[in-house]
């Protein structure tokens, strides 16, 4: 009766052995993927600030013609398709602050103030690119 406690035992103990590798494996899978889609968002997001800030440089000096500056950003910048959100959600903002800074011919106190906080919050993602 003993060997066959001691057998038991002995399954038992190699069935968590088992469990247990299963589970550190699983984790250790986990983690890699983790990092690699963490690794691509980031290659992603970095791509779309490229593509905003290459936008944003082009057109009419924004300093001499405002109004025309804003105009040739507002399709470009629709046209931007982006995965992540938060930076889609302020493209959007910034490419309506335009619109309406543009419909406005530029008067609009209000339009001046969403593209400033729109820019604002797009350098927060995108350091340097609504400069």
């Amino acid at each position: 009766m003993t060997n066959r406690k001691t057998a038991d035992l002995g399954r038992l103990a190699g069935c968590v052995a088992l469990i247990l590798m299963v589970v550190l494996v699983c984790a250790c899978s986990s983690s890699t993927h983790s990092s690699a889609s963490a690794s691509s968002s980031t290659a992603a997001t970095d791509s779309a600030c490229q593509q905003v800030s290459a936008i944003l440089s082009d057109g009419p000096d924004p300093d001499a013609d405002p109004v025309g500056y804003a105009e040739a950003q507002i399709l470009p910048l629709r046209q931007i398709s982006v995965s992540n959100q938060p930076l889609h959600e302020v493209i959007s903002q910034l490419a309506d602050a335009y619109q309406e800074f543009f419909a406005s011919s530029g008067k609009s106190s209000n339009a001046k103030e969403a593209v400033a906080v729109a820019s604002s919050k797009l350098n927060s993602i995108c350091p340097g690119a609504a400069s």
